[in-house]
């Protein structure tokens, strides 16, 4: 797969983009609904995509190699999908030719972000805990976009 394949694999949720939290003693994963401060929660994009990882060091670059190991991709990520050997969702721009339809199934994050990672202190993410970013909406799990 080339670079821009790989990357087309994006279906734009921003899912990813949220700030998580790790149970030391379990490892379990927790998202908030507060996100990276290079997030455009309107358009669930990155405001500096291609410096993204000099200006937030702790960005995750997903790659063919780390992508089966990561453990707080959601759920609906195609990245996992495709490393999996499953198939895309309906919604997903490569099936339905619509960019948007990510966000009429109600996967991506926009609407649902409550603030940055620099709007919420660290101390004060436990507050933010949400579960809806490791699930997906019913529509979402359907075969064919509904009518």
């Amino acid at each position: 797969m080339s670079a821009s394949e790989w990357e087309s694999l994006c279906d734009g949720c921003a899912r990813c983009c949220l700030e998580k939290l790790e149970d030391e003693d379990t490892g379990k994963i927790y998202f908030t609904h507060v996100s990276c401060r290079l997030l455009d929660a309107g358009t669930c994009a990155c405001k500096d995509y291609a410096n993204r990882s000099a200006q937030v060091p702790d960005c995750v670059r997903l790659t063919p190699e780390n992508v089966r190991t990561l453990n707080w991709l959601p759920p609906s990520c195609a990245y996992k999908l495709v490393a999996e050997g499953r198939d895309l969702y309906w919604w997903h721009p490569l099936v339905s030719g619509d960019p948007n339809t990510v966000h009429e199934a109600g996967v991506s994050v926009r609407g649902r972000v409550y603030g940055t990672e620099d709007d919420v202190p660290d101390a004060d993410l436990e507050d933010h805990i949400v579960k809806w970013p490791g699930l997906l909406p019913k529509r979402a799990k359907l075969k064919t976009r509904p009518k």
